[in-house]
């Protein structure tokens, strides 16, 4: 019988971990896929459903696209693990993993902000982005914040870049001038291990009059007088919020007992956790690095050479090193980009390459490898 390694689920992580697999591995084992959902979409596209800039169809991937060799994709909502005997159960059945691999991201805990819910949007969820795109035109004149409410949170750069591309919508609508834009983020700068970003960035808020607050999350929305309470017992009133919710592990990894303050622990080198033959990769793992799907990659890639050197005998030797790229959006088609590495020195660098169309077409181009590479 072929050795069953089982992964959960098909995000960037999942999609990278198990392509190598299957290049490398694929015809000497049985590798399952498991998604509670029938298609794939990158991150960074809630930003164009949610402002216009692509429909909603052209940003998913069918799973069902998925031929490698070796690999089976099932379409199943994972509703326990058991981390000590590596079993886990679905809607539709029961797995016994020979290695498991968790990387089933973070889920959103909107009612951890009181008000939330009743009185403001999230755009971090796919529904949520495509909720806000449908009330987007009705909003022509007020104040509109786009404010944090808890950290850790996906993709550092996405307020930003959310600020800045409600400051284009709202140009493009011709009702700029009506509106107030703020961005209430917890740190000192927006992309803290990088002060070219922020740089670039703040001067870009400067430019286009978005009132940046930082060092501060909201901590209350108040849906009938609708003002947002700030940590630091500010008040703010709006017309329209649109948050970033609090970010939790997924119920079905809470309560398999695998986390630790909130996160599942895993050996920054191998990627493992504290349980035999069980990996976490991307948001669902606490490892010092920001939750971002090229981080989960570059993890993917770590996990995957780990459990071949694991099924070899052997101890892979090279640690996953913390580097990763994140592209920021900053309208008028260009995109800037930042290198951050988070393991190689005292503290987290970021090298920033100033914005411009020739960024755009490369954040393009990696999305359209990954689509090619992973379906």
């Amino acid at each position: 019988m072929k050795l069953r390694i089982v992964v959960l689920v098909a995000g960037f992580g999942g999609l990278e971990l198990t392509t190598i697999l299957s290049e490398r591995i694929g015809k000497d084992i049985d590798l399952i896929l498991i998604d509670q959902n029938d298609s794939f979409y990158f991150g960074f596209s809630k930003l164009d459903v949610m402002f216009g800039r692509r429909p909603s169809n052209s940003v998913k991937h069918s799973y069902s696209k998925i031929v490698k060799p070796g690999l089976r994709f099932l379409h199943e909502t994972i509703t326990a693990i058991d981390p000590e005997t590596r079993c886990l159960t679905t809607s539709k059945g029961a797995y016994k993993a020979d290695i498991l691999v968790v990387a089933l991201g973070a889920d959103y805990n909107i009612d951890a902000t009181p008000g939330l819910a009743e009185g403001g949007y999230e755009f971090y969820s796919f529904n949520g982005a495509e909720q806000v795109g449908k009330i987007l035109p009705a909003f022509k004149t007020g104040h509109a914040i786009v404010g944090v409410t808890s950290t850790p949170f996906k993709c550092p750069p996405a307020p930003s870049e959310a600020a800045l591309l409600l400051h284009e919508y709202l140009t493009r609508q011709g009702v700029r001038k009506d509106c107030k834009i703020s961005l209430v983020i917890p740190f000192t700068l927006p992309i803290p291990p990088s002060l070219g970003s922020s740089k670039a960035l703040l001067k870009a808020f400067a430019e286009h009059d978005i009132n940046y607050i930082p060092e501060n999350m909201v901590e209350s929305i108040d849906p009938l007088r609708k003002i947002a309470h700030l940590d630091d017992g500010t008040e703010l009133p709006f017309d329209l919020f649109l948050g970033i919710p609090e970010h939790v592990v997924p119920e079905v990894v809470s309560q398999s007992g695998m986390t630790v303050n909130g996160w599942i622990q895993v050996d920054k080198k191998s990627l493992r956790t504290r349980y035999p033959k069980v990996y976490a990769i991307g948001d669902v793992a606490s490892v010092g690095v920001p939750k971002a799907g090229m981080f989960a990659e570059g993890a993917a890639r770590i996990a995957a050479e780990s459990i071949i050197a694991e099924l070899d005998s052997d101890e892979y030797s090279l640690p996953y090193d913390g580097k990763g790229t994140c592209y920021i959006e900053f309208g008028q088609k260009t995109v800037g980009r930042v290198d951050v590495d988070f393991f190689s020195g005292s503290s987290a660098t970021g090298i920033y390459h100033e914005a411009s169309e020739a960024i755009a077409a490369e954040k393009a181009n990696f999305e359209s490898s990954r689509r090619e590479r992973w379906f």
